[in-house]
């Protein structure tokens, strides 16, 4: 895609989330801060991106932040719409999963030590729980919650300090993502599937959330988790893949990784759970081909008619909120940000987001693009 209409495309999403700036300032501003954030830049802060941008100093950025009158949240939600608009596929996939942020001190919003997945380990970091679009034509980013331990929401003062308001309450993972999905349904976003990993899918409140809102999942879960079987028959989710019959795996690709396609054995086992309405429960299991130890299981709920394939399928889209997170952090500045606030997190984390479905959007303008090339040819 040549550059002018890479830029031409930049410059119509500054238009369209337009609206939501007060004054023309800071939506200048926002579009120098964008470019800051896809630019080659070793790093990506208030300091470098302003310089980036031919500014003096780091506090016209800072204050886009912080301070500068714009609709954030209004912000988020036509980054969301500009993705599907331009990724939107009635079979898409939404996956929920979390990414950490490290930090020094104890000031920034939400800031303890706690797991993070991004390092691995217990660190002084923030958690950002996430929603990506993942469909056939790529993935995005849409939306974004800041998870606040309950040592943060118990201390008021220490919340007014680092601008949590007062109405701000503790939410746990979980929650936070049935209020993003809920943003979604209400918005009307087409999606077929909904998935996540263990943390979210042993959560009996999200599977019945979106039982009751009539989202088909597929959401990873432990090896002990207790299923019951159409029979009647209670056991370990471990217990009853180990009875499955040779004939009941089959060899699936669940679409290409970073060294080729990503090939597993998968079976599934339906359970019991209400089958109303044509829908259905299964545990779905997926082994490793070079390992057949190496096993994980997950529980599903969907059409009755759901292949084995279109479950295979969405629990391996799970990866494209992996690769968002990769992509958002290595091209889009994600985890780049020096702020302390709350408003200032979700400001730095939406341009970034934006940023990124940007990115996402020019690349299938390209494909297409290339492709009506080839047909002419």
């Amino acid at each position: 895609m040549a550059l002018d209409h890479v830029v031409a495309e930049l410059d119509s999403l500054i238009s369209r989330v337009g609206c939501r700036f007060a004054r023309s300032e800071p939506r200048a501003r926002a579009r120098e801060y964008v470019s800051g954030l896809v630019a080659g830049l070793e790093r990506k802060n208030g300091w470098t991106v302003a310089e980036h941008a031919g500014e003096a100093g780091p506090q016209g950025m800072q204050r886009l932040l912080r301070k500068a009158d714009w609709d954030v949240d209004g912000v988020r939600d036509d980054v969301r719409a500009y993705v599907v608009e331009h990724l939107g596929d009635p079979e898409a996939v939404v996956s929920a999963d979390e990414t950490g942020f490290l930090k020094k001190g104890v000031k920034s919003a939400g800031v303890q030590r706690q797991y993070s997945g991004t390092a691995g380990r217990t660190e002084n970091c923030q958690i950002g729980v996430f929603l990506a679009y993942a469909s056939r034509h790529g993935h995005a980013l849409i939306d974004r919650e800041l998870y606040l331990p309950e040592s943060w929401t118990s201390d008021r003062d220490r919340c007014r300090d680092a601008g949590i308001p007062d109405e701000v309450e503790f939410a746990t993972k979980p929650r936070q993502v049935i209020t993003m999905l809920e943003r979604v349904l209400a918005a009307g976003i087409p999606f077929g599937w909904f998935t996540a990993d263990e943390a979210y899918g042993q959560a009996g409140y999200l599977r019945d959330w979106l039982e009751d809102h009539n989202v088909f999942y597929v959401m990873a879960t432990r090896c002990d988790q207790q299923v019951t079987t159409r029979a009647d028959r209670s056991a370990r989710a471990d217990t009853l893949v180990a009875e499955f019959a040779a004939s009941a795996w089959q060899r699936l690709s669940v679409g290409a990784g970073a060294h080729g396609p990503r090939e597993y054995d998968w079976a599934r086992h339906p359970i019991d759970g209400s089958w109303a309405r044509g829908r259905g429960h299964w545990l779905l299991a997926r082994r490793s081909i070079s390992d057949p130890t190496e096993i994980a299981y997950y529980l599903c709920y969907g059409p009755h008619n759901a292949r084995l394939v279109d479950l295979a399928w969405t629990a391996g889209s799970r990866w494209h909120i992996e690769e968002s997170f990769q992509q958002a952090k290595g091209e889009a500045g994600l985890d780049h940000y020096q702020v302390r606030t709350f408003r200032a997190w979700y400001a730095h984390i939406t341009l970034s987001m934006l940023a990124l479905a940007w990115l996402a959007a020019s690349k299938t303008v390209a494909a297409k693009g290339d492709s009506a090339a080839t047909t002419k040819t």
